[in-house]
């Protein structure tokens, strides 16, 4: 007789290109081939590094660096303005491969996805194969590489692709995924950053296992919402399936201290990073608002909002910084510490909607790293 009782896993890829854009102009322009290449702003402006080769990448080059930081890591690197028309039709051909497999495809940026393949058109079965075929087709098709993470949910698959860049492909099944939480350190967890993992340590907490000790309440206490999150994660639980098609709407980071901020300098200083942490990730999507909005919570949970807004989009840091200063300054605190501040962007221009070109996922995190 039939077992009904085996467990039924869903069958998760998230596959994430490598250095893409700097791989499409390497790929169309043989001259950057094999060396230090920078697609972002000219290294004497207050652009941003938006990719960079890995050549590059091996004197400490990273996204969301000013292009001026990146020209003093490697003075002998080729600085390019992105064609993002160029990685747009390229993202499209590689979605097409996608669809040869599934039509459940949530693309998180142009370089980036989550497909859940656990009934794949082709009747393949096996997630690790299906994987294995995109990665094959995308090289010989298209001449990119691509990593690859499979497991049975999404928060795995994507630690998973990361794990062995570039080229890679990793499988972390059911039966070893709680352990590999249990080792993974805290600051490798997608979507905690350097100021959030640096509060973790404090308390004690290294690894996945650290957290695992903890309460779900004690989490929350430490963590906010988000708490509930790791919660589940270390114990391999991760419920969110594979959304397709959803817009970009809004882009956002915030934190929940560990203990309540008085209005001060302390507190200025975790403005200025969640705001930075905002706009690298919309640096990563390449979408900037019009409207950027200053999200306060307060010791007794009562929380407010201001925003401003402005003709274009707010695309340089210093901008970014200098509107949610000017929106702190406008906040009556009335006497009352800050347990959570956050900064957005909203208000895209049309382009930035269409589902094709920038839908996200949906926010794991309070925000990415530093």
């Amino acid at each position: 007789m039939e077992n009904t009782d085996k467990p039924q896993y869903r069958k998760i890829i998230h596959i994430d290109m490598d250095a893409f854009y700097a791989a499409v102009e390497q790929r169309d322009f043989p001259e950057y081939r094999g060396k230090p290449l920078v697609v972002g702003g000219p290294a004497d402006g207050r652009g941003v590094v938006a990719t960079a080769s890995y050549e590059a990448r091996k004197f400490g080059v990273k996204s969301a660096m000013t292009s001026k930081r990146a020209f003093q890591l490697c003075p002998h690197a080729i600085f390019v303005y992105p064609r993002f028309n160029a990685y747009k039709e390229v993202s499209q051909q590689i979605r097409a491969i996608f669809r040869r497999y599934t039509d459940l495809i949530e693309p998180l940026s142009l370089d980036e996805a989550y497909l859940d393949v656990t009934t794949d058109k082709l009747g393949i079965g096996s997630a690790l194969s299906i994987a294995e075929e995109i990665k094959r087709a995308i090289r010989e098709e298209l001449h990119l590489t691509a990593s690859a993470g499979v497991s049975i949910n999404k928060f795995a698959a994507k630690i998973a692709s990361d794990m062995n860049k570039p080229d890679g492909l990793t499988f972390i099944g059911p039966s070893k995924l709680e352990k590999f939480m249990e080792q993974l350190p805290v600051e490798k967890f997608f979507g905690v950053g350097k100021v959030t993992s640096e509060k973790m340590k404090r308390q004690g907490l290294y690894t996945g296992g650290d957290l695992k000790k903890l309460s779900e309440h004690r989490l929350v206490q430490l963590f906010g919402k988000t708490g509930k999150f790791f919660y589940k994660i270390v114990r391999g639980i991760d419920d969110r399936p594979v959304h397709a098609n959803q817009e970009i709407k809004s882009i956002s980071a915030e934190d929940t201290f560990s203990y309540d901020l008085e209005r001060g300098e302390e507190l200025d200083e975790w403005l200025v990073q969640i705001a930075k942490s905002a706009f690298k990730r919309a640096s990563h999507y390449q979408a900037f608002g019009r409207t950027i909005t200053l999200k306060v919570k307060f010791e007794d949970f009562k929380q407010l909002t201001r925003s401003t807004s402005f003709p274009q989009p707010i695309s340089t840091i210093e901008n970014v910084l200098s509107c949610a200063q000017s929106l702190l300054k406008q906040v009556d605190f009335d006497g009352k510490k800050v347990r959570l501040i956050g900064v957005g962007f909203s208000n895209f221009p049309e382009q930035y909607l269409k589902k094709e070109n920038y839908p996200i996922q949906p926010t794991l995190f309070p925000r990415d790293e530093i």
